[in-house]
């Protein structure tokens, strides 16, 4: 019989729970309102049968909760495919890229550890490469077991100069993969496969433990002759970190609505006279 009475009641406690969670003062009164309203339509929108599933519903619908949902919808409306926020991520893609190729050169410069290939008895054995911290030589050597830490550049016998190398292959196009058979017809092996070609036509035949650091490696080599860094990894970071990037610096944009256009640039005051000079 008293429905709407007890609907009020429950609106006006959400209103002074969003208002405690929101930390609000007088001035905030409309933003609350707003935030409240919200809470209060998607809550109805799920269509509850009783006022004690209505209220489980907006316990759920907290304000952190509905800034996750705003922000989440942004990413996919129209206003996010708008020129400008268009022209913001192609402007903040090349800083992206250059993030992630520093972090695939430190990688390279860090080193990684790989199984020999070669015959059954070697097959235990591993041998490691890094790159130079100037970015300039890639020192490599056998290594009797996994090492545990950081492999000094002077326990790796071997260098190759960066400016030597003249391409870097991978699957069917390794030299070591046209060579041994079995090792071709392994798809699994086959995806880690990798090879720097370099002066005099030598080449250095990687097996990677694992597809990151297959991605890790093609990336690096590729950043080093300057080309472009195109593996899984490096879309699925790119794709991370801009979309985390694009939600930082639309966070003051709330419930602003994005213009097309920018504004138009007004008119040349007709007097310079209101410069002052002091002292």
């Amino acid at each position: 019989d008293r429905s709407f009475e007890e609907f009020f009641c429950i609106c006006i406690h959400l209103l002074n729970k969003t208002w405690k969670e929101m930390r609000a003062t007088s001035e905030d009164f409309n933003k609350v309102m707003q935030v409240v309203r919200e809470q209060i339509v998607r809550a109805l929108s799920t269509k509850p049968y009783s006022f004690d599933q209505f209220k489980s519903k907006l316990r759920n619908l907290s304000y952190s909760e509905i800034l996750k949902l705003r922000q989440s919808e942004r990413m996919s409306q129209d206003d996010f495919q708008s020129p400008p926020i268009i022209e913001l991520r192609e402007k903040i893609v090349p800083e992206i890229m250059e993030l992630i190729r520093q972090q695939r050169l430190n990688r390279l410069c860090e080193g990684s550890s790989f199984r020999k290939v070669g015959t059954r008895r070697r097959q235990d054995k591993f041998w490691h490469c890094r790159l130079s911290l100037n970015h300039k030589v890639l020192h490599y050597g056998d290594l009797e077991e996994t090492p545990q830490g950081e492999v000094a550049f002077e326990a790796l016998q071997e260098k190759i100069r960066v400016a030597d190398i003249k391409a870097v292959v991978s699957g069917k196009d390794c030299p070591h993969m046209k060579e041994k058979s079995a090792l071709k017809q392994n798809k699994e092996v086959l995806e880690l496969a990798f090879s720097i070609l370099y002066d005099p036509d030598e080449a250095l035949n990687f097996i990677a433990p694992n597809k990151y650091e297959y991605c890790v490696w093609i990336d690096g080599l590729s950043a080093l002759l300057g080309k472009d860094m195109n593996s899984d990894l490096t879309r699925s970071d790119l794709d991370t970190l801009l979309n985390m990037e694009m939600k930082l610096r639309l966070l003051d944009l709330e419930n602003i609505q994005i213009p097309e256009a920018p504004p138009p640039i007004p008119k040349e005051p007709s007097s310079y006279d209101f410069v002052y000079h002091y002292g």
